[in-house]
């Protein structure tokens, strides 16, 4: 007997759920030869804003964690995405018009910068730290602290590599202890959704990620000037006038890492963009 297949439907992730937008408005995903996907939500402002107040729910708790914790929780994301590796396959062979082959590839790079940042979680620190040298009877000591909840847009490149830009761009704000709300890939959102569905499954806490789909012209601006986000992540807007987004995050001195072309590679760097050097005075006993 034949069935009809089961359509998926592609909502938001914020706070750990998945609500539909607020606005009610869809936008169609489509293959490279424009084939019709899927609908996606398209974020609304009030999407955006509620993302915000769940990343900041959720930032003191995570970024009280240890770092040991935090990369395992990383690496538990490596893991949920390798166990659904043939489902992020086919899914990004459909909608970026790939071969199976370099599907696959961008999914193994997905999961292989998780892994990265997972193992860098509780070595960082030692790094970015320091005890400092000082004239007088004390201990002078400069730690990294995360900044906050940072706003990062994936990048939008034609070639694609939705999966692999979201995650280059995602794992290295929140290997600190960071809350993130992340725009993905405006043509290609599906693979994000998806990877919402790993985040849910594994053993990052609710609000701690979340992730909008849409236009970035139109939630950028929003999120470039909303005074309670810490930092602002532009990897991904190269494409776009983004000199109007730099100067709204001025206003509120948000911290901001420029556009960039390309999905950037693993490193310190992209850790370090986003957390405060914090430096500690303390009396040495004397006698």
């Amino acid at each position: 007997m034949a069935r009809l297949g089961v359509p998926k439907t592609y909502k938001l992730y914020i706070g750990g759920k998945f609500p539909r937008s607020e606005s009610g408005h869809t936008f169609e995903a489509k293959t490279p030869k424009g084939e019709f996907l899927a609908n996606a939500a398209s974020a609304s402002r009030k999407d955006a804003r509620d993302a915000v107040v769940a990343a900041r729910a959720a930032f003191p708790g995570f970024a009280g964690l240890t770092a040991y914790n935090r990369g395992q929780i990383l690496y538990r994301i490596a893991e949920v995405l390798e166990g659904r590796r043939d489902q992020f396959v086919a899914e990004i062979r459909e909608s970026e018009g790939v071969s199976s082959r370099a599907a696959g590839t961008q999914v193994d790079a997905a999961i292989d910068t998780w892994v990265w940042y997972a193992g860098f979680a509780d070595k960082y620190a030692q790094i970015a730290g320091n005890g400092n040298p000082v004239s007088g009877p004390y201990f002078n000591l400069s730690t990294p602290d995360p900044t906050g909840v940072v706003v990062a847009l994936a990048p939008q490149g034609a070639t694609g590599e939705s999966l692999l830009g979201l995650s280059a761009v995602l794992a290295p704000i929140i290997t600190s202890g960071n809350t993130a709300v992340i725009l993905s890939h405006f043509s290609q959102p599906l693979s994000a959704m998806s990877f919402a569905e790993v985040l849910a499954t594994s053993d990052v806490p609710g609000g701690v990620v979340n992730i909008l789909t849409g236009d970035p012209s139109v939630i950028m601006p929003w999120m470039a000037s909303h005074a309670d986000v810490n930092a602002l992540d532009l990897a991904g807007g190269s494409g776009y006038e983004a000199l109007g987004w730099e100067q709204a995050a001025a206003e509120t001195l948000k911290r901001v890492s420029p556009p960039r072309e390309g999905i950037p590679a693993p490193g310190l760097g992209r850790i370090t963009a986003f957390v405060e050097i914090k430096t500690v005075w303390h009396t040495k006993a004397l006698g």
